[in-house]
């Protein structure tokens, strides 16, 4: 395949096209008006996109079915052997690379699965901002579960397991919930076992990238793209939130039961400094959302105000909380108020009743 890209790269000028297609992009929106721009697109220049996008694609799964597992274990036995020889520190560069390539190689493939119409020119800025989200985020979060499993070696099994399985069977869940027909047009050649385990591999993969880092491509079963291409906010907020709360009862879990082993080791340091790293790669997402995105006139909202909008929903849980029990501690001292006014409104009475008897008797 690299072979034959580079041979229709370079007699892609040399040889006339004997046809070629006309292809229509819409500019972003300028003022609130967008022009629409046709494009003639020859046959080289559509086979080496073709072969473009499969390469972005094998990127992707490269990088968190082989480079994320590979990183995991090499820092792993660095740890065990609190030993980071010079070749094994190169392999686990080359793999953070490899995968953090991976998730922004998977970032524009989402952007120009979602706007296709438009024609989406990404800058230096935008994947600047995308390299340093996904470095923190996936370096604090491969760190985390190392140090996790380095005193809780079984636990940590059971924890990515269970994210692996939720992960995997949510599309799933989505699918059976919005009650879509079987899709059926993935591949013609495809029978229905065949086209259920496309899918199943497809969740697989996405349940791998989400144990990781936030897959920007949401896999959605009943497009016909099997992608989302609308802009949740809401689920990218709730992902970050229980990650963020996620790694930190992993931290503490660890701190709790290190082993002598950390005894030059400074844990409470080594505890914030994963946690703020984690929270770089947030700001660096919200950086990229708010000011940097290729298609950020589109959007009919931006993330931050999702996330106040988040913010202000769980104030009113909150709220309504504290509400629900000042109620109940009213309700259950309201007998007790009741029956006191009752004995003072008797006491009161039966006081009036002698003095009125006593005046009686004197008058």
């Amino acid at each position: 395949r690299c072979v034959e890209a580079l041979y229709i790269y370079f007699r892609a000028e040399r040889v006339e096209e004997p046809y070629v297609s006309i292809t229509k992009k819409r500019q972003m929106p300028k003022d609130g008006y967008s022009e629409e721009i046709e494009k003639e697109v020859g046959q080289a220049e559509g086979k080496l996109r073709t072969h473009r996008s499969a390469f972005s694609r094998a990127s992707v799964i490269q990088a968190f079915l082989g480079s994320a597992p590979q990183l995991t274990l090499q820092l792993y036995i660095c740890v065990l052997q609190q030993e980071v020889t010079v070749a094994r520190s190169i392999f686990m560069v080359l793999s953070l690379l490899s995968i953090v390539y991976g998730a922004l190689r998977c970032n524009i493939l989402a952007i120009k699965i979602k706007y296709d119409d438009y024609d989406v020119r990404v800058k230096p800025a935008a994947y600047l901002c995308i390299f340093m989200w996904r470095s923190f985020e996936i370096a604090t979060r491969v760190a985390v579960l190392v140090l996790f499993g380095s005193v809780l070696r079984i636990w940590v099994f059971l924890i990515v397991l269970l994210n692996f399985l939720g992960f995997f069977f949510y599309p799933w869940i989505l699918f059976w919930l919005s009650k879509s027909p079987f899709p059926e047009n993935i591949e013609k050649e495809l029978s229905r076992l065949g086209t259920t385990i496309v899918l199943c591999l497809l969740t697989f993969l996405y349940a791998g990238i989400n144990m990781f880092c936030w897959s920007a491509a949401q896999v959605e079963l009943s497009d016909p793209d099997l992608i989302s291409k609308s802009q949740n906010w809401y689920r990218m907020t709730v992902y970050y939130i229980v990650r963020l709360m996620e790694n930190a009862f992993l931290l503490l879990m660890w701190y709790i039961y290190r082993t002598d082993f950390y005894l030059y080791v400074c844990a409470p340091m080594l505890f914030l400094q994963l946690l703020i790293g984690y929270c770089m790669g947030i700001f660096f997402m919200l950086v990229f959302y708010q000011f940097c995105h290729p298609c950020k006139k589109l959007f009919s909202s931006s993330i931050t105000e999702a996330l106040l909008s988040c913010f202000k929903i769980l104030y009113f849980i909150c709220q309504h909380q504290k509400s629900t029990l000042l109620k109940g501690k009213v309700v259950m001292k309201s007998p007790e108020n009741t029956d006191e006014a009752q004995g003072s409104s008797k006491t009161i009475d039966s006081q009036n009743r002698s003095i009125h008897q006593s005046v009686s008797s004197n008058a």
